[in-house]
């Protein structure tokens, strides 16, 4: 989701940004329910979902356009602005998630390939559902925008030496070929999407709301085939594997949160901090994850692609009933104190 809060709105802006915004919200409300169900029909009958393989390259490169559409010359600016946050944030994900991802690969007894798996989904940049979880849990979107990018832009050069320092010894990698793939599917679309919104930011303001519901139909159209092809073996070894994303996506919550508090960061950007390092791009990670490796592979993070969405979900609901609680107790003491002074 794009932060507009550095620009003054007119009432034509407004209009877009709170069309934007609504849009926005739904879809991450609605996103694990479509995967879910999407999942379960893929399961059931894989046969007419194993040929869409074949288009996974090209899905990828459409959710990555999407979110070039999505950011701004202020987005990046902000990196200028704040570059210590971001420079925590950014890095905690590419330490936490990784290290996480082979620990807890190893607390489950994972074979190989779902050992790289979840080490696939551990190493990708974070996930644009990330910046509308901020938003819900009262964050700070800007910085979560930021971070995002960031991230996103460092992938094809970070991600394929992660997973060649952590998984080469074990399993084969192909660094380069990872570092090509990935500027193709993320790198160029990116900035491609980027470029547009720069000169033809007008026209792009009027398809943003629908930008959302086209990166959910891309990710399902990666996430189908790979369940697909692989139904037999997630029957076996499907619950293990909730278990595993579901731990491992609370270490990101919680180190990233520790992260940005031991630096003495604001509570906002400790919890926008949480949810960056937590939120993974599941759907890249699932792409990539079968590409280079195989379907089983790609497990985790197609599990992933419903429960960090749910995960998040539940984050904000509790942030926010925390910050109403804290709101109200400190209404109640305002209130206390008003009436002792009047008293005496």
């Amino acid at each position: 989701m794009r932060d507009n809060s550095h620009i003054t709105p007119g009432p034509a802006q407004s209009a877009d940004a709170s069309s934007e915004d609504r849009s926005a919200t739904l879809a991450v409300a609605a996103f694990p329910l479509i995967i879910l169900v999407g999942a379960v029909v893929a399961f059931f009958f894989p046969a007419p979902f194993v040929p869409m393989a074949q288009y996974i390259t090209y899905m990828l490169m459409v959710i990555m356009f999407t979110m070039g559409l999505t950011l701004t010359v202020p987005d990046f600016q902000e990196i200028l602005r704040r570059p210590i946050p971001i420079v925590i944030g950014v890095l905690a994900q590419f330490i936490v998630m990784p290290l996480g991802a082979v620990a807890v690969a190893k607390a489950f007894n994972f074979n190989p390939q779902l050992a790289v798996g979840l080490l696939m989904l551990g190493s990708v940049p974070g996930g644009t559902a990330s910046n509308v979880i901020a938003y819900l849990a009262k964050g700070d979107v800007a910085l979560s925008v930021a971070m995002t990018s960031v991230s996103t832009m460092l992938a094809p050069f970070v991600t394929p030496l992660l997973m060649l320092g952590l998984a080469g010894a074990e399993t084969d990698v192909n660094a380069s070929a990872m570092a090509i793939s990935l500027m193709k599917s993320v790198l160029i679309p990116v900035t491609a999407g980027l470029v547009i919104n720069f000169f033809a930011e007008r026209w792009v303001a009027k398809i943003l709301p629908i930008l959302p519901w086209l990166s959910i139909f891309a990710i399902l159209m990666v996430v189908l085939p790979n369940v697909a092809k692989n139904s037999a073996k997630l029957a076996t070894v499907g619950l293990l594997v909730v278990l595993a994303v579901i731990l491992h996506n609370m270490l990101g919550y919680l180190l990233g949160y520790v992260a940005a508090r031991v630096t003495r960061q604001p509570v906002e950007a400790c919890r926008t901090t949480a949810i960056e390092v937590g939120t993974q791009n599941s759907g890249l990670a699932t792409g990539m994850a079968a590409q280079f490796f195989s379907a089983e592979a790609a497990l985790p993070s197609a599990v992933a692609s419903v429960l960090h969405n749910v995960n998040g979900a539940i984050y904000a609901a509790l942030v926010r009933w925390r910050a109403k609680s804290v709101e109200q107790q400190a209404k109640v003491s305002r209130q206390e104190t008003e009436r002792v002074a009047v008293d005496v």
